[in-house]
């Protein structure tokens, strides 16, 4: 697409019909949602440029192009823009795979706000749309973890006409024409899947109301109630139109737009994409966030899993739609003509590689249950399972010429697979697709915390987890299950902690990097984190929030470091299980010169042993939770009595 005045001339172009501004560079790959909606445009006959991370202290990037005939798009990126610039430890990054070279810093904090506004600032009331992961996470009032505050509608904060949430091909489509044809952008207001401000006289009957924006700020039940009404309503074929108010401003979310049909989602992936990034960047060593896609083949959108730390039902929705098996070999085939291409695929995948269709057949006339979920804490009675179709474009793909391997690296749902009575897809999994570690995400081991995630429980993992090395075993391979794991996740006491790290010792995984829980915008565990409750029972959740604490759960998953020795042994002091601080097999670490001195000072090596046992008897009776012996060892099990 147009970057340049230059490139315009070159076309022919003396104003252009849209101009999209984005905080990644420019990409031309359909993993970049930049390049999909400026392909469906040009494919729909009108003209786009793209102005790639502006320069947001000047107006110069903004002018580059013009002004266009009817619309600036703007997006953040691939990702929100505060993910990207800071770790959950808010922390600032010193790399962005988005940027050229890999280089931080090249887009603003909460990018989205800052283009509009200056948006606003050089072209005044002139229509923008904005989208992207951003803006569908940030549409309605929502807790921001970096100002640690409750902010309004990112509608508000832009000052965007109209807000597009989801993948949004059909809503382009749809607004591009109307565009075209004279409409003003005040009257878009009945396309599904946009939300827009209206004064509140005009709001539409028959709407699920939420908590207003002060409310919410107020009262973190409102908040959590909120939550609740959003989640339950983002669904195509139940959800109704949503409404909050916004200070004078009533913010309306119409309901979500269908999902793209098999033949859309064909067309969308058959545009002439150049799978690069743009030649510009060649100098600065290319864009790194292409380098593991660019030989990667998307097969479906959306996940019925719903994790409620994931943002992926808030944005690609439940509803699990497919490409034909015709347009993934399509595309194989395509990348096997490439003069770049050494052979190997490195994913044939989506947000969850083995989901080829909807979870079952009723949420096709009714929808998705709201009130259960389709895999957790059990497979749903009426889910479907079938692996036939992907293991038939995976065999047809390893036939094509000048293709060498094909790799599953976008997450494999183990549960999904254990529910699958044929045994063939793992089998052919372990023979096939695994470059020798094949990443899954148990993420904890702890119920309490595994039901707040929205996870299947560890006996579903340590099952796959026997599978997997039986059928690795039988195919005469050395491979490996890589685990995600995620400390501090709401729910997590230094308790479950602890019983994840003696889980991983149990297991011998030594996991190399953890994951502590990240409140990303709009996610159901970013409600419980903000407010210390779980919006679907209302019931308190345990949310560890001082660095001290987070520190002390993330050192416990990764005990056998010698750097983490002494938060080790602080973690289990606090949480009474000194009886795992010593030399023997059961232990997690070696105690400290100077925490034996002090254990001597205090009470004595002998009664300091006698006293944690005790104190963890009597928490354990508080409780009233039996734990298994293989994990917490024989020095915290009750003995039976005998008469």
């Amino acid at each position: 697409m147009p970057v340049s005045r230059a490139d315009m001339q070159a076309r022919g172009i003396e104003q252009l019909d849209f101009i999209c501004i984005t905080g990644d560079a420019y990409v031309d790959h359909p993993s970049f949602g930049t390049a999909i909606i400026t392909r469906v445009i040009e494919a729909e006959g009108f003209t786009v440029g793209v102005i790639a991370q502006p320069d947001w202290r000047n107006n110069r990037d903004f002018q580059r192009l013009g002004k266009p005939k009817y619309a600036f798009l703007v997006n953040s990126g691939n990702i929100d823009s505060m993910v990207a610039h800071y770790t959950s430890a808010k922390r600032p990054r010193s790399e962005d795979a988005y940027s050229p070279g890999g280089k931080a810093g090249c887009r603003p904090d909460r990018a989205l706000t800052v283009y509009c506004r200056k948006l606003r600032e050089i072209y005044g009331d002139f229509p923008i749309i904005i989208g992207g992961l951003e803006g569908s996470l940030r549409r309605f009032a929502h807790y921001d973890y970096w100002a640690d505050a409750v902010y309004p509608s990112i509608l508000c904060d832009t000052g965007a006409d109209l807000l597009v949430y989801g993948m949004g091909e059909r809503q382009t489509i749809a607004y591009v024409h109307r565009l075209a044809a004279g409409e003003p952008i005040s009257q878009l207001t009945d396309i599904r899947g946009t939300c827009y401000l209206t004064d509140p006289v005009n709001t539409p009957w028959g709407a699920a109301e939420c908590p207003s924006l002060d409310q919410v700020r107020a009262s973190k039940e409102s908040y959590a109630k909120a939550c609740r009404i959003q989640m339950d309503q983002q669904d195509e074929v139940r959800g109704k139109t949503v409404i909050q108010r916004q200070g004078n401003k009533m913010l309306v979310q119409n309901p979500p737009m269908p999902v793209l049909t098999q033949e859309e989602l064909d067309r969308v992936y058959g545009l002439p994409y150049t799978r690069l990034a743009h030649p510009s960047y060649e100098a600065a060593g290319g864009v790194p966030g292409i380098e593991e896609v660019e030989f990667s083949i998307a097969h479906n959108r959306g996940c019925f899993g719903h994790c409620n730390f994931c943002s992926i039902a808030l944005h690609q929705g439940r509803r699990v739609s497919c490409r034909s098996k015709e347009s993934v070999l399509a595309e194989a085939r395509s990348l096997a003509k490439n003069p770049r291409f050494k052979g190997y695929i490195h994913d044939v995948g989506g947000p969850t590689a083995n989901f080829r269709g909807p979870s079952c057949d009723k949420q096709l006339e009714h929808g998705l249950c709201k009130d259960r979920k389709c895999l957790a804490p059990e497979p749903c009675p009426a889910l479907k399972v079938d692996h036939t179709e992907y293991l038939e474009i995976l065999r047809e793909m390893r036939q094509i010429e000048g293709v060498k391997r094909v790799f599953i690296r976008s997450g494999i749902r183990y549960d999904y697979l254990l529910a699958d009575p044929d045994p063939t897809f793992l089998k052919e999994l372990v023979q096939y697709h695994v470059s020798g570690q094949l990443k899954v995400a148990p993420e904890h081991c702890a119920e309490e915390v595994l039901d707040r995630m929205g996870k299947p429980h560890i006996e579903v993992y340590k099952k796959f987890a026997h599978e997997f090395y039986r059928a690795t075993k039988e195919a005469g391979k050395e491979q490996y299950l890589v685990p995600y794991l995620m400390s501090s996740h709401p729910g997590s006491t230094l308790r479950e902690a602890v019983e994840l790290a003696l889980f991983l010792k149990q297991e011998n995984i030594h996991p190399e990097q953890v994951q502590d829980f990240y409140p990303t915008p709009g996610s159901v565990s970013t409600c419980m984190f903000y407010t210390g409750l779980d919006p679907f029972t209302m019931q308190p959740v345990y949310v560890p929030r001082s660095p001290e604490e987070k520190a002390m759960q993330r050192a416990l998953l990764q005990y056998f470091n010698p750097k983490n020795q002494e938060l080790v042994i602080r973690a289990l002091i606090r949480a009474g299980r000194t009886d795992l601080i010593g030399n023997g097999p059961d232990a997690l670490v070696r105690p400290t010169p100077g925490y034996l001195a002090k254990q001597r000072q205090r009470t004595g090596s002998a009664g300091r042993n006698r006293q944690a046992k005790q104190s963890f008897r009597q928490d354990d009776r508080r409780t009233n939770k039996r734990k298994d012996p293989k994990i917490y060892g024989k020095s915290t099990q009750r003995k039976k009595k005998t008469r």
